[in-house]
């Protein structure tokens, strides 16, 4: 299918490292079947272009989220491990290990980081827009941000958008 006859237009909203891997996996599905893609990073989604990627994941936010262990015999692996608020809120650290341990489990089941899923967008022309509104409001710089970001505004993105086959807001 050549490139134009489909078009995905994505927002992408959140930061956290759970939230950083749907628009990039849809982005690179997309791209890969050869359609234009272009993802509209907002709000706390801007980090994700920044030089320096450092997603982590919140478990006191997301209380659906499982908690399982990347390491250990199998059964130990398949315990689900309600782990409650007043611990994952309270405990020095505890943002950083269920990170490294969501990272962990990404790997062992073989799934490419958040860096390498961007690395791939970019190597399949995703376009990786920028709100401009955002960076101005939360005072980012452009330098900030990997090369191939595109700065924009909300009504660059929604010509981009206007004749998408499909629109998504994650």
């Amino acid at each position: 299918m050549a490139k134009g006859n489909n078009k995905l237009a994505i927002i992408a909203t959140q930061g956290t490292l759970d939230w950083a891997y749907p628009p990039f996996i849809l982005a690179t599905a997309a791209g890969a079947m050869g359609w234009d893609v272009g993802i509209f990073f907002t709000f706390y989604g801007l980090p994700l272009l920044k030089k320096d990627l450092s997603a982590s994941i919140s478990p006191a936010s997301n209380p659906a989220m499982p908690m399982r262990m990347p390491f250990g015999p199998a059964a130990f692996q398949k315990i689900n491990w309600p782990i409650p608020n007043i611990i994952s809120s309270n405990i020095p650290g505890f943002e950083s290990m269920a990170t490294s341990l969501m990272k962990q489990t990404f790997k062992n089941k073989g799934v490419a980081s958040v860096e390498e899923l961007r690395e791939m967008a970019i190597d399949l022309d995703v376009r990786l827009i920028a709100c401009q509104m955002t960076m101005d409001v939360f005072g980012f710089a452009k330098e900030e941000f990997i090369d191939e970001v595109e700065i924009a505004g909300a009504a660059a993105f929604l010509e981009f958008a206007s004749d998408a086959n499909i629109s998504l807001f994650v």
